[in-house]
């Protein structure tokens, strides 16, 4: 299974994490089901860019985005070439180094 690498995140994952994931699970329901609560205010319906992740290593393995996650993509604060929409990203056979950023856009925090 692959393994997804959290760098630290001074609020989401203070101290880092690594985590097995299984091929074509989004990278948002992997982070989920191992307690790592990315916001997610939408409901996974890509249709905001609070759960953005940059994919440090392993950006390739993933398939593109569609348009609509570019789209909001667009609108994501500080957007990488590595980005994405964790709700949309599936992971593939490869292992993947990922960081939360430090912000959001999102005019309410939710807790889910």
């Amino acid at each position: 299974m692959p393994k997804l690498q959290f760098l630290p995140n001074e609020t989401i994952c203070p101290d880092g994490a690594t985590i097995e994931a299984q091929p074509q699970e989004s990278i948002l329901n992997a982070a989920l089901r191992n307690n790592i609560p990315i916001e997610h205010a939408c409901e996974k319906s890509c249709a905001c860019t609070t759960c953005h992740v940059i994919v440090r290593q392993g950006f390739n393995s993933l398939d593109d985005a569609e348009e609509n996650e570019e789209d909001y993509l667009d609108k994501a604060w500080g957007l990488e070439a590595e980005s994405r929409l964790s709700c949309q990203a599936l992971v593939g056979e490869e292992d993947l180094q990922i960081e939360i950023p430090k912000y959001t856009i999102n005019m309410v925090s939710e807790d889910h």
